[in-house]
C-alpha cells in the first residue's frame, strides 16, 4: 500500500501496511519538493500502532512495549523537520513488531512455530542480536524476561517483512538517493533514544553518536556535531556503547556521498521522570536538536559541491553560514 499527497512545495507518502491494522500505514514519509537541505532524519523505533492480537500476546505490554519504544522520539523528530525543512521518515509498526534496525535473517527461530518433523540443523543460525534477545522480533527484556506469551507462526514473519520491513527501507534507500542527486550528498539521521546511563567516575553522556567507528559518516560531519554539543555544553560519546545497527550499515555509502550517523538521545532529557510522557525539556530538545541540523546541513552540502551538487550545495552553505 501506498498513497502519495502533494501539500504546498512538500511531499507526504505513507506506505507499507501494519498486519492486523487494516488501512494503518507500516510509515510516513514527508519531504521538501525540492528538498530545502540534504538531510533526512529517520525515526525507526518510535511507532505506536499496535494490532489488539500483538498486545494480547505480550506478557506484560504497558510496561514491554515502553521499553522497547524511543518513545515520542517521532514527536521530537518532527519538530525538528518542521524547524529545519529536513526530509523525515517515521516508522508508525512497532518495534515489538518488527524491529526495522535488524537485518530480516536476524531471528531467533525457537520463537517460531516450525512444521512437524523439522530438523533443527533445517533452521538458519540465529544472528548475535536475536541471541541477546533483541532481534528482528524481540524476545526478551532485561528485567522482564519473555516479551511473549507463545510462539508465532512463520507466515506472521512473512507478513512483517513483507508490509513493513521491505517497503520502509525501499522509500529510505529512495528518499537517500534523491538527496543525493539533489546536493551532490546526503546525509540519514537515524534517531533514536536510550535510557539514562551510568558511568564511574565521569558524567553520563546525553548523547551517543554513532557511526560504526568511522565506516558510515564523513569525519567532517562527526567533527561538526561534537562541535555543536560542546558549544552547549551537553556530553556526547561516540560509538560506545552504541555504535549503530543495520540502518547505518545497509544504507550509509560514503564513498558514494550517502553519509549515516545514528543519534542516541537520553530520555531523561526529554521526558518526564517516569520516562513515559514529554517533559519539561522536551521544547528545549528540539531547539537544540534543530541547530545540529542545520549545522551538519551545511557540511554535507559543502562535501556536495564537488559531487554534482555544484552551485545549489555550495550557495546554500554560504547562505546558511
Amino acid at each position: 500500500m501506498e498513497r502519495e499527497e502533494l501539500t504546498g512545495d512538500s511531499a507526504w507518502v505513507e506506505g507499507g501496511e501494519v498486519p492486523g491494522l487494516p488501512g494503518a500505514a507500516a510509515f510516513v514519509l514527508s519531504r521538501g519538493e525540492p528538498s530545502a537541505i540534504p538531510v533526512l532524519i529517520a525515526v525507526p523505533h518510535a511507532g505506536r500502532l499496535y494490532p489488539p492480537a500483538l498486545v494480547e500476546r505480550m506478557r506484560n505490554p504497558g510496561f514491554a512495549a515502553l521499553r522497547l519504544e524511543d518513545r515520542y522520539v517521532d514527536r521530537l523528530a518532527r519538530g525538528v523537520a518542521a524547524a529545519t525543512g529536513a526530509g523525515l521518515l517515521i516508522a508508525q509498526a512497532p518495534r515489538a513488531m518488527i524491529d526495522l534496525n535488524r537485518a530480516t535473517d536476524d531471528v531467533d527461530w525457537d520463537m517460531f512455530i516450525h512444521a512437524e518433523g523439522t530438523p533443527p540443523e533445517a533452521l538458519p543460525t540465529p544472528g548475535r542480536r536475536a541471541l541477546s534477545g533483541l532481534g528482528l522480533i524481540p524476545r526478551r527484556l532485561p528485567g522482564i524476561g519473555e516479551v511473549w506469551k507463545r510462539r508465532h507462526d512463520r507466515s506472521e514473519l512473512d507478513a512483517r517483512i513483507a508490509g513493513i520491513h521491505e517497503p520502509y527501507h525501499a522509500a529510505l534507500a529512495e528518499a537517500l538517493d534523491d538527496l543525493r542527486d539533489r546536493w551532490g550528498a546526503a546525509l540519514l539521521l537515524d534517531l533514536h533514544s536510550m535510557p539514562p546511563l551510568a558511568l564511574r567516575g565521569a558524567p553520563p553522556p546525553e548523547f551517543v553518536v554513532g557511526d560504526r567507528f568511522g565506516a558510515t559518516c564523513s569525519g567532517a560531519v562527526i567533527a561538526s556535531a561534537f562541535a555543536w554539543f560542546a558549544e552547549n555544553r551537553r556530553i556526547a560519546a561516540h560509538n560506545r556503547p552504541y555504535a549503530g545497527g543495520y540502518v547505518l550499515e545497509r544504507h550509509a555509502r560514503p564513498r558514494r556521498q550517502v553519509h549515516a550517523l545514528q543519534l542516541e538521545i537520553d530520555r531523561a532529557r526529554y521526558l518526564d521522570s517516569r520516562l513515559a510522557e514529554p517533559g519539561p525539556g522536551f521544547a528545549g530538545m528540539i531547539e537544540l536538536l534543530a541547530g545540529l541540523v542545520r549545522r551538519l546541513a551545511v557540511e554535507v552540502a559543502t562535501l556536495g559541491t564537488g559531487q554534482g551538487g555544484g552551485r545549489r550545495a555550495g550557495g546554500w552553505a554560504e547562505a546558511a553560514e
